[in-house]
């Protein structure tokens, strides 16, 4: 079975067991996800079964958009709800204030990853050398708008929508520093990856959320099925970039750079063949 959707995982679960329930749910053999959920958060996880699954770097996953409950007050090594050590009191804040400084993180921020995460040092992952003496490698983040939704003493709700790779989480805690405190995340969602939003595990077509331009080529779809090497005379665009060449039964992705053609998917099915 060939299926592209978003699913929604619960809290307090891995993404990874969440993806064993999927796979005995829809009995399939071959599935994988994108876009790891820490098993505190829930929200949006794209799913993808069979020849689907090497579609995930060529999907338009990006910007990812979260709505997070930071608690004021309270102190975490892991920045969330799961390993709380301590709750400090803190006078309740002007709301004005709170808006403002979500306002000024808006643009390119810089800041430490927390260890409790899953970010490779020395092909290890960070939440297993939390014991250990180690520093995370800065990390660079774009937010692209973050706002306020509520705020219900000591908890500050807010939405945000920022680029790949950014720790929530980090961004809760450097809120909270700036208004004085400290914090930890009570509650995290995921709400949307870039074009892809939870409509009850609905099947996607890929070609709709492909980060490659069309393109089209003089050669029949045996010839690019079996692999034929392409030119650049045999494509209508030839510019330098990454196009899809669509045919009745499957799509390709190729690249074309400095001049030359690649096949980085070949004889992937097509929606209506997949499942």
């Amino acid at each position: 079975m060939n299926r592209l959707f978003v699913a929604y995982k619960p809290i307090f679960i891995s993404s990874n067991h969440f993806l064993q329930r999927i796979k005995r749910r829809y009995r399939v053999k071959k599935a994988g996800f994108s876009g790891t959920l820490d098993p505190f958060a829930c929200g949006t996880l794209i799913i993808a079964f069979g020849a689907y699954t090497k579609l995930f770097p060529y999907l338009a996953k990006y910007p990812k958009t979260y709505v997070a409950t930071l608690w004021l007050g309270a102190r975490s090594p892991s920045l969330d709800i799961e390993r709380i050590e301590s709750i400090t009191e803190v006078p309740k804040l002007p709301i004005q204030k709170i808006r403002q400084t979500l306002s000024n993180l808006q643009g390119q921020i810089t800041y430490t990853p927390p260890k409790f995460s899953a970010k490779k040092i020395g092909g290890k992952r960070a939440y297993t050398m939390v014991d250990e003496d180690i520093t995370l490698p800065q990390v660079t983040s774009i937010i692209y708008s973050i706002r306020l939704l509520r705020y219900a003493h000591p908890f500050v709700t807010f939405e945000a929508t920022a680029s790949e790779g950014t720790y929530i989480r980090s961004l809760g805690a450097i809120i909270a520093e700036r208004l004085g405190t400290q914090g930890a995340l009570s509650y995290l969602e995921r709400t949307r990856e870039g074009r892809f939003v939870y409509e009850n595990e609905r099947p996607l077509d890929p070609l709709d959320y492909l980060i490659s331009r069309p393109n089209s080529t003089s050669l029949d779809a045996e010839a690019i099925k079996h692999g034929k090497k392409l030119r650049l005379q045999d494509l209508a665009i030839q510019e330098d970039g990454l196009y899809h060449l669509v045919f009745d039964a499957f799509f390709t992705i190729i690249e074309i750079k400095d001049g030359t053609v690649h096949y980085r998917l070949n004889n992937i099915p097509r929606m209506y063949h997949a499942c």
